[in-house]
């Protein structure tokens, strides 16, 4: 196996590993939010709220983790639009989930612990985890090369 395929891998399982914590975080906070241990939340009847909340709170998992992890070898230069590009793209991510939970919720009319999971946080996660996967690499944490005010990992 080539370096750069092992390096890939390892990237890969890495960001899968961080997700996986995010996926636990998302689906701890919804499940409280949504059916606390009675059935029934704080939020049952606004389950996309739920969503909303417990997938911010996820997002700033990921962050530090892909940030300080998965892509902590690339030498990044500290930069406010990188900021705003990871919120943008978790605005998009946001929506895919949203959209998974709101079509199960509302068009296909299910409701309840089952389904809100499966759609929300399994197909929906899954969905969002392959974008943010391609954008993050991309557009995030995309290296900056040539650059003397560059931060590597031991810097950052």
């Amino acid at each position: 196996m080539s370096s750069s395929v092992r390096a890939h891998a390892a990237k890969m399982a890495s960001f899968l590993v961080v997700g996986g914590a995010a996926f636990v975080v998302d689906a701890v906070v919804f499940n409280l939010l949504t059916f606390w241990v009675t059935g029934r939340g704080p939020l049952f009847d606004q389950p996309l709220l739920a969503k909303t909340i417990a997938i911010v709170l996820a997002s700033v998992a990921t962050y530090v983790g892909n940030r300080y992890w998965t892509f902590a070898r690339r030498r990044l230069r500290l930069r406010f639009s990188r900021y705003v590009m990871f919120a943008v793209l978790n605005l998009v991510a946001i929506g895919i989930q949203l959209g998974c939970l709101a079509f199960s919720r509302h068009v296909l009319g299910l409701e309840g612990p089952i389904p809100d999971n499966i759609s929300g946080t399994l197909i929906g996660q899954a969905l969002a985890t392959i974008f943010r996967y391609l954008t993050y690499d991309r557009l995030v944490f995309r290296e900056d090369e040539g650059d003397p005010e560059l931060l590597t990992e031991e810097t950052a």
